[in-house]
Protein backbone atom coordinates (compact mmCIF):
# COMPACT_ATOMS: atom_id res chain seq x y z
CA UNK A 1 0.00 0.00 0.00
CA UNK A 2 3.02 2.68 0.84
CA UNK A 3 4.33 1.53 -2.53
CA UNK A 4 1.27 2.46 -4.78
CA UNK A 5 0.82 5.79 -2.43
CA UNK A 6 4.23 6.37 -3.68
CA UNK A 7 3.57 6.06 -7.09
CA UNK A 8 0.02 7.85 -7.56
CA UNK A 9 0.59 10.28 -5.00
CA UNK A 10 -1.82 11.32 -2.47
CA UNK A 11 -4.13 14.52 -3.27
CA UNK A 12 -3.47 16.08 -0.06
CA UNK A 13 0.19 16.61 -0.52
CA UNK A 14 1.91 20.02 -1.45
CA UNK A 15 3.47 18.68 -4.08
CA UNK A 16 0.21 17.10 -6.13
CA UNK A 17 -1.48 20.34 -5.22
CA UNK A 18 0.96 22.37 -6.91
CA UNK A 19 1.72 19.62 -9.85
CA UNK A 20 -1.30 21.36 -11.95
CA UNK A 21 -1.12 25.28 -11.96
CA UNK A 22 2.97 24.50 -13.05
CA UNK A 23 1.83 22.03 -15.88
CA UNK A 24 -0.58 24.54 -17.22
CA UNK A 25 1.93 27.54 -17.39
CA UNK A 26 4.48 25.07 -19.13
CA UNK A 27 1.70 24.42 -21.75
CA UNK A 28 1.35 28.01 -22.99
CA UNK A 29 3.16 29.29 -25.55
CA UNK A 30 4.93 32.52 -24.52
CA UNK A 31 3.67 35.75 -25.39
CA UNK A 32 -0.16 34.29 -25.40
CA UNK A 33 -3.08 34.60 -22.72
CA UNK A 34 -4.66 31.71 -21.33
CA UNK A 35 -8.11 30.46 -22.29
CA UNK A 36 -9.40 32.54 -19.54
CA UNK A 37 -7.68 35.81 -20.55
CA UNK A 38 -7.96 35.10 -24.39
CA UNK A 39 -11.61 35.31 -23.94
CA UNK A 40 -11.96 38.69 -23.01
CA UNK A 41 -8.77 39.80 -25.35
CA UNK A 42 -11.12 40.71 -28.42
CA UNK A 43 -13.34 42.82 -26.25
CA UNK A 44 -10.35 44.72 -24.60
CA UNK A 45 -9.21 45.19 -28.66
CA UNK A 46 -12.31 46.29 -29.89
CA UNK A 47 -12.72 48.99 -26.95
CA UNK A 48 -9.44 50.16 -27.23
CA UNK A 49 -9.35 50.47 -31.33
CA UNK A 50 -11.42 52.16 -33.07
CA UNK A 51 -13.72 54.45 -31.15
CA UNK A 52 -17.77 55.39 -31.22
CA UNK A 53 -19.07 57.73 -34.18
CA UNK A 54 -19.94 59.38 -30.76
CA UNK A 55 -16.30 59.91 -29.15
CA UNK A 56 -14.70 60.93 -32.47
CA UNK A 57 -17.39 63.83 -33.06
CA UNK A 58 -16.99 64.93 -29.49
CA UNK A 59 -13.05 65.10 -30.34
CA UNK A 60 -13.54 67.03 -33.65
CA UNK A 61 -15.46 69.56 -31.53
CA UNK A 62 -12.80 69.33 -28.61
CA UNK A 63 -10.23 69.79 -31.71
CA UNK A 64 -12.47 72.68 -32.64
CA UNK A 65 -12.74 74.33 -29.36
CA UNK A 66 -8.90 74.14 -28.79
CA UNK A 67 -8.37 75.89 -32.16
CA UNK A 68 -10.42 79.28 -30.63
CA UNK A 69 -8.75 79.47 -27.45
CA UNK A 70 -6.65 82.48 -26.57
CA UNK A 71 -3.39 82.46 -27.71
CA UNK A 72 -4.02 79.24 -30.16
CA UNK A 73 -1.92 79.42 -33.49
CA UNK A 74 -5.07 80.01 -35.33
CA UNK A 75 -5.73 82.78 -33.36
CA UNK A 76 -2.61 84.24 -33.68
CA UNK A 77 -2.31 83.91 -37.64
CA UNK A 78 -5.59 86.09 -37.79
CA UNK A 79 -4.21 88.79 -35.88
CA UNK A 80 -1.19 88.89 -37.62
CA UNK A 81 -3.41 89.29 -40.91
CA UNK A 82 -5.65 92.01 -39.11
CA UNK A 83 -2.66 93.76 -38.48
CA UNK A 84 -1.03 93.21 -41.86
CA UNK A 85 -3.73 94.79 -43.30
CA UNK A 86 -4.14 97.74 -40.88
CA UNK A 87 -0.51 98.74 -41.39
CA UNK A 88 -0.66 98.27 -45.45
CA UNK A 89 -3.51 100.47 -45.21
CA UNK A 90 -2.41 103.38 -42.46
CA UNK A 91 0.78 103.77 -44.59
CA UNK A 92 -0.78 104.18 -48.20
CA UNK A 93 -2.84 106.42 -46.53
CA UNK A 94 -0.07 108.44 -44.77
CA UNK A 95 2.56 108.52 -47.85
CA UNK A 96 -0.60 109.53 -50.24
CA UNK A 97 -1.14 112.72 -47.59
CA UNK A 98 2.74 113.77 -47.91
CA UNK A 99 3.29 113.23 -51.63
CA UNK A 100 -0.32 115.48 -51.96
CA UNK A 101 0.52 117.97 -49.46
CA UNK A 102 4.22 118.53 -50.50
CA UNK A 103 3.61 118.06 -54.47
CA UNK A 104 -0.29 118.98 -54.72
CA UNK A 105 -1.60 121.89 -51.95
CA UNK A 106 -1.74 125.63 -53.25
CA UNK A 107 -1.14 124.30 -56.82
CA UNK A 108 -3.82 123.30 -59.40
CA UNK A 109 -5.72 120.09 -59.68
CA UNK A 110 -4.42 117.18 -61.63
CA UNK A 111 -6.98 115.41 -64.13
CA UNK A 112 -6.66 111.93 -64.24
CA UNK A 113 -9.77 110.90 -65.87
CA UNK A 114 -11.13 114.30 -67.70
CA UNK A 115 -13.14 115.88 -65.39
CA UNK A 116 -14.61 112.41 -64.02
CA UNK A 117 -11.42 111.85 -61.81
CA UNK A 118 -8.59 114.44 -60.43
CA UNK A 119 -6.55 115.05 -57.55
CA UNK A 120 -6.72 118.18 -55.49
CA UNK A 121 -5.77 118.98 -52.24
CA UNK A 122 -8.48 119.70 -49.88
CA UNK A 123 -8.33 120.32 -45.84
CA UNK A 124 -11.61 118.49 -44.45
CA UNK A 125 -12.19 119.23 -40.28
CA UNK A 126 -15.15 116.93 -40.71
CA UNK A 127 -16.45 113.33 -41.05
CA UNK A 128 -15.57 111.60 -44.25
CA UNK A 129 -16.62 112.71 -47.29
CA UNK A 130 -16.71 116.09 -45.68
CA UNK A 131 -19.76 116.00 -43.59
CA UNK A 132 -19.74 117.26 -40.12
CA UNK A 133 -17.31 120.27 -40.67
CA UNK A 134 -18.65 121.59 -36.97
CA UNK A 135 -18.25 118.31 -34.79
CA UNK A 136 -14.15 117.31 -35.69
CA UNK A 137 -13.34 116.80 -32.17
CA UNK A 138 -16.51 113.91 -31.76
CA UNK A 139 -15.36 112.65 -34.70
CA UNK A 140 -11.75 112.09 -33.17
CA UNK A 141 -13.12 110.84 -30.15
CA UNK A 142 -14.90 107.92 -32.42
CA UNK A 143 -12.39 106.99 -34.35
CA UNK A 144 -10.60 106.39 -31.25
CA UNK A 145 -12.97 105.06 -29.49
CA UNK A 146 -13.26 102.43 -32.69
CA UNK A 147 -9.65 101.55 -32.33
CA UNK A 148 -9.95 99.89 -28.97
CA UNK A 149 -13.34 98.16 -29.70
CA UNK A 150 -11.58 96.59 -32.57
CA UNK A 151 -8.34 95.54 -30.74
CA UNK A 152 -10.01 94.40 -28.38
CA UNK A 153 -12.14 92.32 -30.58
CA UNK A 154 -8.90 90.66 -32.26
CA UNK A 155 -8.77 88.52 -29.03
CA UNK A 156 -11.92 86.54 -30.14
CA UNK A 157 -10.70 86.78 -34.33
CA UNK A 158 -10.67 83.64 -35.48
CA UNK A 159 -12.47 84.67 -39.35
CA UNK A 160 -10.04 85.50 -41.94
CA UNK A 161 -12.46 87.70 -44.08
CA UNK A 162 -13.46 89.32 -40.62
CA UNK A 163 -9.72 89.80 -40.09
CA UNK A 164 -9.48 91.97 -43.64
CA UNK A 165 -12.76 93.84 -43.06
CA UNK A 166 -11.40 95.00 -39.35
CA UNK A 167 -7.85 95.59 -40.67
CA UNK A 168 -9.24 98.23 -43.27
CA UNK A 169 -11.59 99.13 -40.67
CA UNK A 170 -8.40 100.13 -38.20
CA UNK A 171 -6.12 101.26 -41.06
CA UNK A 172 -8.48 103.79 -42.32
CA UNK A 173 -9.24 105.42 -38.73
CA UNK A 174 -5.52 105.44 -37.87
CA UNK A 175 -4.96 107.19 -40.71
CA UNK A 176 -7.70 110.02 -40.22
CA UNK A 177 -7.34 110.06 -36.27
CA UNK A 178 -3.33 110.64 -36.84
CA UNK A 179 -4.80 114.36 -39.34
CA UNK A 180 -6.94 114.54 -36.34
CA UNK A 181 -3.91 115.03 -33.79
CA UNK A 182 -0.68 116.22 -35.66
CA UNK A 183 -2.19 118.56 -38.44
CA UNK A 184 -3.36 122.21 -37.82
CA UNK A 185 -5.37 124.00 -36.61
CA UNK A 186 -4.56 121.87 -33.09
CA UNK A 187 -4.41 118.34 -31.37
CA UNK A 188 -7.99 116.77 -31.83
CA UNK A 189 -8.90 119.66 -33.99
CA UNK A 190 -7.26 119.03 -36.91
CA UNK A 191 -8.18 118.73 -40.54
CA UNK A 192 -7.81 115.40 -42.69
CA UNK A 193 -6.19 115.66 -46.00
CA UNK A 194 -8.34 114.90 -49.02
CA UNK A 195 -7.52 114.56 -52.49
CA UNK A 196 -9.22 112.25 -54.57
CA UNK A 197 -12.36 113.85 -56.22
CA UNK A 198 -14.18 112.40 -58.37
CA UNK A 199 -17.22 114.24 -60.46
CA UNK A 200 -20.60 115.06 -58.83
CA UNK A 201 -18.83 113.46 -55.52
CA UNK A 202 -17.37 114.51 -52.28
CA UNK A 203 -13.51 114.70 -52.24
CA UNK A 204 -11.71 111.54 -50.03
CA UNK A 205 -9.12 109.67 -49.13
CA UNK A 206 -7.62 106.35 -48.83
CA UNK A 207 -8.54 106.41 -45.18
CA UNK A 208 -11.70 106.83 -46.12
CA UNK A 209 -11.98 104.23 -48.77
CA UNK A 210 -10.58 101.94 -46.54
CA UNK A 211 -13.39 102.80 -43.94
CA UNK A 212 -15.70 101.95 -46.42
CA UNK A 213 -14.37 98.70 -47.74
CA UNK A 214 -14.03 97.27 -44.36
CA UNK A 215 -17.40 98.59 -43.80
CA UNK A 216 -19.24 97.12 -46.59
CA UNK A 217 -17.44 93.75 -46.09
CA UNK A 218 -18.82 93.22 -42.32
CA UNK A 219 -22.27 94.12 -43.73
CA UNK A 220 -21.63 91.11 -46.06
CA UNK A 221 -20.53 88.75 -43.85
CA UNK A 222 -23.51 89.54 -41.33
CA UNK A 223 -25.84 88.90 -44.36
CA UNK A 224 -23.65 85.55 -44.78
CA UNK A 225 -24.02 84.78 -40.86
CA UNK A 226 -20.42 84.73 -40.42
CA UNK A 227 -18.79 85.64 -37.42
CA UNK A 228 -16.14 87.03 -35.66
CA UNK A 229 -15.05 84.00 -34.14
CA UNK A 230 -15.47 82.03 -37.13
CA UNK A 231 -18.68 80.41 -36.23
CA UNK A 232 -21.66 80.76 -38.64
CA UNK A 233 -25.34 81.28 -37.47
CA UNK A 234 -28.46 81.19 -39.30
CA UNK A 235 -31.55 83.26 -38.50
Amino acid sequence: MAEAERIIGTPDSPDAAGAEPEQTDRGAVPGERSDTDGARDPGERSGSGAGSPGEGAAAGASDEAAGRQPGSPRGRRRIAVLFTVAALAYALDLISKMIVVAKLEHHEPIEIVGDWLRFEAIRNAGAAFGFGEAFTIIFTVIAAAVIVVIARLARKLYSLPWAIALGLLLGGALGNLTDRIFRSPGVFEGAVVDFIAPKHFAVFNLADSAIVCGGILIVLLSFRGLDPDGTVHKD
